[in-house]
């Protein structure tokens, strides 16, 4: 699937979607967009936090 994308030198693209992490990573783009309408890295919410500490329900 196409995504498109803002790079940081305000240029269009569009990209694989396997690609935006490292695009997101790599502070290559500024904005990207999804059905909802562009998300701007750095003001804009990804996706939701994932705690990837150790488990801290009990069964109790």
């Amino acid at each position: 699937m196409l995504i498109p994308v803002i790079y940081a030198d305000d240029s269009y693209d569009m990209v694989e979607d396997r690609m935006l992490n490292e695009l997101i990573s790599t502070n290559k783009i500024k904005a990207f967009k999804r059905s909802s309408g562009w998300v701007r890295i750095g003001e804009d919410p990804i996706r939701k936090i994932v705690y990837r500490g150790p488990e801290r329900r009990g069964s109790h």
